[in-house]
This record gives C-alpha cells, structure tokens and sequence, in this order.
C-alpha cells in the first residue's frame, strides 16, 4: 500500500463573478486572490491553496443546503477561537451571515455565509463541555 498523507493540498471552487469572489475572500477573510489568468485566481488558506475558477454557469446552493446552512452547517469551517470577534470584524466589511453566531447542539457555536459562488462557509468555536 503506498505511503501518503490524507490532507487536502489544494481545492478549486467555481464562481460566476471573479472580481466579485476575489472582493469576498479579501472582504471575509483578509486574504488576496492572486490573479493567475483571465479566468483564474489562487489564494491561501493556511496550507491549503484554493483556485477561483470563473464560469458563467456556477451552480448556485441547493434550498435543501441553505435550509441545513440555517441550522449551522457549513460545507467548509474555519475554527477560530471567538465566533463572535470574527462575524463582527468580516460583518464591518460587508459579510453578511446566514446565521448565527449561535450555540449548536454539537458543542460548537458557529455562524455561516456564503460566498459569491454559493458556497457555504462556517467560523465555528468549540464550546467549553458542561462536564469541565
């Protein structure tokens, strides 16, 4: 069996509006879409590279994926360490959240958006357990 770390090195998401998903990640997560082509950008989630891909057709979410992103799923979360910091520095810059911040079931407290594209993000804290 060959040897390999199971890590996403890299992701590409599908946007309608390049210029618009470049503005978002600056605007959410103060990060800088690199431009590589006409079509193209790659920016840097902390190892992870992630490639905006501009085509026109870009499937915007399901009403079953934003009904669950109301209850506080997310298809990609970001862990921070204050839920409520992070919504209020990204909301200062126009984000605006699907939900939350909010306590979940699941011992997290989260918040979602979406992105240009129609991806689900989710900044999420662990809560501190009821046992400690």
């Amino acid at each position: 069996m060959a040897e390999w770390k199971r890590e996403i090195g890299a992701m590409t998401l599908f946007v309608p509006d390049l210029d618009e998903a470049r503005k978002f990640y600056a605007d959410a997560f103060g990060l800088d879409a690199q431009p590589l082509d006409e079509g193209n950008a790659m920016l840097r989630f902390g190892e992870v590279f992630v490639f905006l891909h501009q085509v026109a057709a870009a499937a915007q979410p399901l009403p079953e994926v934003l009904e669950e992103a109301g209850k506080g799923a997310g298809q990609f979360a970001i862990i921070v360490e204050d839920v409520d910091a992070v919504c209020a520095e990204i909301a200062g810059r126009g984000v605006k959240p699907i939900t939350g911040p909010a306590d979940r079931d699941w011992g997290m407290r989260t918040a979602t958006f979406t992105d240009p594209g129609g991806y689900i993000w989710e900044i999420a804290q662990n809560l501190p357990s009821a046992d400690a």
